[in-house]
C-alpha cells in the first residue's frame, strides 16, 4: 500500500497532516444552496473513471463471495469494470490471507528448466472476465525460483503468516534472470490469449509491478527500467496490440517516475498508459485501544491532497511531448491505507463503515473529473482498492464493500448512485461547491464543507442529478440540515418520473441498523434481515411524476452532514 509521504513541497500539505481540531457542533456550515442544472448544455462524454477496483487477496477472487461481488458490479458497469490482484507471479498455495496472495505459475525442474501452471490464475481470471469484467494485469511479483541470490541478505523470524524469508519480501527483489522472466511474460500473455481471445484481451491493460518506489521494488530505479523494457517486449511479442504501462508509483514517487519517463521517452519504448497512485492520508499506527475508546490523534482523509497528487502527476506527464494524450490510471486511489486495517487497529478508520465514505467517494470522483475538464493529461480510472476480507467481524472497519455475512456496507452505495448517471455530462454549478481552482491557493487544509453536484443525460432522455452535502472532517458534527434548491432548467419533455434516492446515516445504511441492533457479532436470522433490508441503494421517497412548466422543474432537498441525493427524471411524454 501507499505510505503518500510525499517528495515534492507544495501549498497543500502532503501528508504526515495535522490532526483534526475537535468537531464543533457550533461552527459555521451551509445553510442554503442553489444547484442549477441546464440540459441545454452538454459538456462531452462523462468518463466513468469509478469502473475499477482492485486488491491484494488474488485468491479471494475465485471464492463464492468474491465471484458475487464481482457479479454486483457488473451490474453497475457500462462496459465492465477493470480489476487489478496483487501477487500473480507470487509462488505459494493459493491460500489468501490480508494483504497476501500466490498465483504460483511460475516453476523449475530438478535440470533447472521452467515449466509454468496456469491453474490458479485461470480460477482468478475466469471470475472477473466471466463477470463482464477486464484484467488490469499487474505483473507481479518475482517467483520464488526466480529469486536472486543477494535476497539471502534478507533475515525473517518465521512467524504463523510468515513461512520463509519468500513470503517475508525476497519476492520484492529483481528477477536473477531477465530472460527467463520474459518467457514467464510470453507464457501469461500468450495463455490468456488462447483461453479468453483476442477481442477480450486487447481490452486488458499489462502493467509492471506495484510501488516500485518504495519497498515493493528491492532493485534499483535502473533495474526496474531495464525490467520494464524486457517486460513490454515480452507482452507486445505475443499481442503486438496489447496495452502495457507502468510505473504504478506511490503519491512520493514523483520523481521516480519522472525517472521512468525519461528513460521510456529517450528509447521510444512502448507506453500506451501511465499509472500512479494518491491516498488521502498518512499511516496511522495500530493503537490496541479498548473498543470504542478515542484515538490518540485524530485523522481524516484528504480529497484535497489526493486531488493535488492528480495535479501534480498530471502535470509532470504533459511536460513529455509523447505522453500527453496517454491515459492516467490511478490504480490505487483511496481515502486511507492501508486496506486491511479497520476500526479495531485504530478508530481513525470508522468512517469506512458509515455514510461518510461513499458521499466522499462521489465528491472525489466528480473532482477528478473537474481536473480532466482543465488539464492535458486525463485521467481514465480511478481504482478503488477495496474487495472483501474472509474472516472478518461485523463492520470490521476495513476499506470493503462487504463486512462479515456478505453483508453490504455504505460505500457500495456510492458506486450504485455512480452507476446510474448517464453517458453525457450536463453543465451543473453549485452556490456552495468548493472548485479544484482553489488548488492553487490552498493552505495545505482538507476540503471545507461543500453542497456540489454532477449532472447526466442517458440516452432516452433521462437526466440524472447527483447532489451531495460533504466534509473531509469525519468528526464534524452538525444538527442542521442544509436546504438545497435543485433547478432544472432547458428541458426537451413535459413530463416526468422522477425517482429520489439517499444515502445518510439513515438511508441506504447496513451499519445504522446493525449499530441501532446493539452491534451484533453474531445476529440472529431476524436481526440479519432487518440490516439486509436496508443495505442496498434506498428510494427517500415514493416514485412522482411532474411536470416541466416552461422547460423547467425544481425541488427543494435537505441534507444532512454527510449526505448524497440522487434524483432520475426519466421523461415519460
Amino acid at each position: 500500500m501507499n505510505t503518500t509521504t510525499g517528495s515534492h513541497v507544495s501549498r497543500v500539505q502532503l501528508g504526515p497532516f495535522p490532526p483534526a481540531a475537535p468537531s464543533d457542533p457550533g461552527a459555521p456550515h451551509v445553510l442554503r444552496a442553489r444547484v442549477d442544472v441546464d440540459a441545454s448544455v452538454v459538456e462531452g462524454p462523462l468518463t466513468r473513471v469509478w469502473e475499477s477496483i482492485g486488491y491484494d487477496e488474488i485468491n479471494w477472487t475465485y471464492t463464492p463471495t468474491g465471484r458475487r461481488l464481482l457479479r454486483k458490479f457488473a451490474n453497475l458497469s457500462h462496459g465492465g469494470y477493470h480489476v487489478r490482484p496483487h501477487y500473480v507471479f507470487c509462488s505459494g498455495s493459493g491460500f489468501g490471507i490480508p494483504h497476501w496472495g500466490s498465483g504460483n505459475v511460475y516453476h523449475e525442474d530438478d535440470e533447472g528448466k521452467p515449466y509454468y501452471d496456469f491453474t490458479i490464475v485461470d480460477q482468478a481470471y475466469d471470475a472477473i472476465v466471466g463477470a463482464g469484467h477486464h484484467v488490469l494485469v499487474e505483473l507481479g511479483f518475482t517467483p520464488r525460483d526466480l529469486v536472486p541470490p543477494e535476497a539471502a541478505e534478507l533475515t525473517v523470524t518465521p512467524s504463523p503468516t510468515v513461512y520463509t524469508s519468500y513470503e517475508a519480501g525476497t519476492w520484492g527483489y529483481p528477477p536473477r534472470d531477465y530472460g527467463r522472466w520474459a518467457g514467464l511474460v510470453e507464457a501469461l500473455v500468450r495463455h490468456c490469449l488462447e483461453r479468453y481471445g483476442e477481442t477480450e484481451v486487447l481490452s486488458w491493460l499489462w502493467e509492471l509491478w506495484n510501488e516500485p518506489d518504495i519497498n515493493y521494488w528491492r532493485g534499483t530505479p535502473e533495474q526496474f527500467n531495464e525490467l520494464y523494457t524486457v517486460t513490454a517486449r515480452a507482452v507486445r511479442n505475443v499481442l503486438p496490440n496489447a496495452k502495457v504501462g507502468g510505473p504504478t508509483v506511490t503519491s512520493g514517487g514523483l520523481e521516480f517516475l519522472k525517472g521512468f519517463l525519461d528513460y521510456t521517452s529517450s528509447r521510444n519504448e512502448p507506453l500506451d498508459f501511465i499509472s500512479y497512485h494518491t491516498k488521502g492520508c498518512r499511516f496511522p499506527t495500530r493503537e490496541y485501544r479498548p473498543i470504542g475508546s478515542r484515538p490518540s490523534e485524530r485523522l481524516n482523509p484528504s480529497s484535497t491532497k489526493m486531488l493535488y497528487d492528480l495535479r501534480e502527476f498530471n502535470r509532470a506527464i504533459a511536460e513529455y511531448e509523447p505522453y500527453r494524450d496517454l491515459p492516467a490510471i490511478v490504480d490505487e486511489c483511496d481515502a486511507a491505507v492501508p486496506a486491511h486495517f479497520g476500526r479495531y487497529d485504530n478508530r481513525n478508520y470508522e468512517f469506512q463503515n458509515t455514510e461518510y465514505y461513499p458521499v466522499f467517494q462521489v465528491k472525489l470522483m466528480k473532482k477528478i473529473l473537474d481536473l480532466n475538464a482543465s488539464e492535458i493529461v486525463q485521467v481514465q480510472r480511478a481504482t478503488s482498492w477495496s474487495f472483501y476480507f474472509e474472516g472478518e467481524r461485523f463492520f470490521e472497519g476495513t476499506r470493503s464493500f462487504l463486512t462479515a455475512g456478505g453483508i453490504e456496507k455504505p460505500f457500495l452505495n456510492a458506486y450504485r448512485m455512480l452507476s446510474l448517471l448517464g453517458d453525457e455530462r450536463i453543465r451543473a454549478t453549485s452556490d456552495a461547491a468548493w472548485s479544484v481552482r482553489a488548488l492553487d491557493d490552498t493552505d495545505g487544509s482538507s476540503m471545507p464543507e461543500e453542497v456540489d453536484v454532477l449532472a447526466s443525460r442517458a440516452g432516452n432522455g433521462t437526466l440524472t442529478a447527483l447532489v451531495w452535502r460533504h466534509i473531509d472532517d469525519q468528526y464534524h458534527t452538525s444538527e442542521l440540515e442544509t436546504t438545497v434548491n435543485l433547478s432544472l432548467r432547458n428541458l426537451e419533455g413535459r413530463t416526468y418520473r422522477v425517482r429520489h434516492y439517499r444515502v445518510d446515516a439513515e438511508h441506504s445504511n447496513a451499519h445504522t441498523v446493525w449499530r441501532a441492533l446493539g452491534s451484533p457479532q453474531d445476529p440472529t436470522g431476524e436481526e440479519l434481515a432487518e440490516i439486509t433490508a436496508r443495505q442496498g441503494l434506498e428510494e427517500f421517497e415514493p416514485a412522482r411524476t411532474v411536470e416541466a412548466d416552461a422547460g423547467g422543474v425544481s425541488f427543494e432537498i435537505s441534507l444532512p452532514l454527510p449526505a448524497a441525493s440522487l434524483l432520475s427524471l426519466e421523461p415519460i411524454d
